[in-house]
């Protein structure tokens, strides 16, 4: 999976930062991850990532997704019941995991959302992230996972 130039920037900046060093190896499952962006779970982007890169091993796409979270480069979704999956989108949102089908959506926020719910906490209390998730129903006609 080949990064574009801004990406593979971003990816060794935050590696570094976080006494790292860029491989191959993370630079291709950060690619998975950016190409289609639909939530995958580590076995969806250990399929994905060994189509281009036959010799990655499950455990080596596990590794690099841990890194790549520990980096803040993704975020790690955890639901009842169902295995994490894995979301590229760096920008303030939600999520939506559809129970019918198992597909998880980026929902956007408003632009000043942190700041107003962050005013729901004690007096004396910062909060640094929030993770906002929403379960039910997707309308069925919606074409594949994306923001909404």
């Amino acid at each position: 999976m080949k990064l574009s130039t801004n990406a593979k920037h971003e990816l060794e900046e935050a590696l570094v930062t976080n006494g790292l060093r860029a491989t191959r190896q993370r630079e291709h499952v950060y690619g998975v991850l950016l190409t289609q962006r639909d939530h995958p779970t580590a076995d969806e982007v250990y399929a994905r990532a060994k189509q281009a890169m036959p010799s990655i091993s499950l455990a080596t796409v596990y590794n690099c997704l841990e890194t790549l979270v520990e980096c803040e480069l993704v975020k790690k979704l955890n639901y009842e019941r169902e295995p994490s999956r894995f979301c590229p989108n760096d920008g303030e949102h939600a999520h939506f995991l559809d129970e019918a089908t198992g597909r998880v959506f980026d929902i956007d926020l408003p632009e000043n959302f942190m700041r107003e719910i962050t005013n729901v906490l004690p007096q004396g209390f910062e909060a640094k992230k929030f993770k906002l998730s929403f379960s039910g129903y997707a309308p069925k006609d919606l074409a594949g996972d994306h923001c909404v």
